[in-house]
């Protein structure tokens, strides 16, 4: 599965896991649950923190290893140490949180970027991921935390309804909807993500919606309900090279199945932007990333995110190497050249991290956004 948050993610009725998450530098995903172990043996918001981070200059004279050496734990290097903002606009949502009682996995993890992707600003766009469907999922990817089992809780019939009132009050710009994998559902859950959309549409027409999804074991019917739903944005991340999934995800996901995902989304709805996501420094090679941004592009997906990956527990995938900012910023420079209508690639992007920011340039691709 993949849970990737845009700064905010909640569940209505119960509370959230999650590991991949926010980013200071342009887009992020989703953290641990509100498990306190699952918290124990990760990064802690201090491992983020730092006095003072105004000279980035300093960062090229960092002399810790980048790379794992067999039985090594990397150090944190300075590049993803940051600074939390706080603003106007952080403290309104964080008190409408309140009033309308819901829970995020950027507080309760003690996410870095909080600030960031709750802060919008007078001219830019406050982004929230909203978790659907439980904190539970039915599959067991490597790189992530979230709690597993066969046959997870049923659904609240009333969630669609529910989320998209509270999102509606709420006042946001850009929602990001996602949710652990479901294969327990004869769907997946595709009707509960499409309802959902829609009950939002009809109480806001002007939020920017985008739905980070799973791939429903390759059932294209399901990914079309979602996309013929109203959503702006279909987003499902392929997470690592193919050379990296079967070490990487579940054994029920594979590259082939969630490319196909992003592809039957563009057919069916020519005129939704899709959108995926790469995690770096799993131990894969400069021509395995090159080779694979090239398939996605050839596939016609419209934005790529590409972020740090970050070993949110000692139980999963141990880091390999800390990917440097001066190469994402090549791949940045490579996902343009290949012709991606917008790359964002840092080593603390997540793939909705403030996904609303660049309206300008990543929404004028679709006659949708207006």
């Amino acid at each position: 599965m993949s849970l990737r948050c845009g700064g905010v993610s909640r569940v209505l009725g119960s509370r959230v896991l999650g590991n991949y998450l926010c980013s200071q530098y342009k887009t992020f995903s989703s953290l641990p649950d509100k498990k306190k172990e699952f918290l124990q043996n990760g990064p802690d918001l201090q491992d983020f923190l730092s006095g003072d981070l105004s000279d980035k200059s300093t960062w090229a004279e960092y002399k810790g290893n980048l790379k794992r050496q067999k039985g090594e734990r990397l150090r944190l290097p300075p590049w993803l140490k940051t600074e939390i903002p706080f603003g106007k606009n952080y403290n309104k949502l964080k008190n409408t949180l309140r009033n309308l009682n819901l829970h995020t996995v950027c507080e309760e993890a003690r996410c870095p970027n909080i600030g960031e992707c709750w802060g919008g600003g007078e001219y830019a766009t406050a982004t929230a991921t909203i978790m659907l469907m439980g904190d539970t999922c039915t599959r067991g990817c490597r790189f992530c935390s979230v709690k597993t089992a066969r046959k997870p809780p049923p659904l609240d019939s009333n969630e669609p309804y529910n989320t998209a009132k509270a999102i509606a009050e709420w006042g946001l710009d850009y929602v990001v909807l996602t949710s652990v994998d479901r294969d327990d559902l004869p769907d997946g859950g595709a009707e509960h993500f499409a309802k959902t959309v829609s009950y939002l549409k009809e109480r806001n027409s002007n939020i920017l919606v985008e739905c980070l999804t799973p791939d429903f074991r390759g059932d294209l019917k399901a990914v079309e309900k979602i996309a013929r739903s109203g959503l702006d944005v279909y987003a499902h991340n392929v997470e690592t090279v193919p050379e990296l999934q079967r070490q990487v995800r579940d054994p029920r996901a594979n590259f082939d199945q969630s490319v196909q995902v992003l592809k039957h989304a563009k057919k069916v709805q020519p005129n939704v932007i899709s959108k995926t996501s790469i995690m770096l420094g799993l131990g894969e090679t400069d021509e395995q990333v090159y080779s694979t941004m090239k398939a996605l592009r050839e596939a016609d997906v419209d934005c790529l995110t590409l972020g740090q990956y970050m070993q949110p527990t000692k139980r999963n995938l141990k880091v390999e190497e800390y990917v440097t900012p001066e190469k994402f910023k090549y791949w940045e420079k490579i996902g343009n050249e290949l012709g991606f209508h917008y790359t964002a690639s840092g080593p603390l992007v997540r793939s909705s991290y403030k996904a609303g920011k660049d309206r300008g340039t990543f929404f004028g691709l679709s006659p949708n956004f207006t």
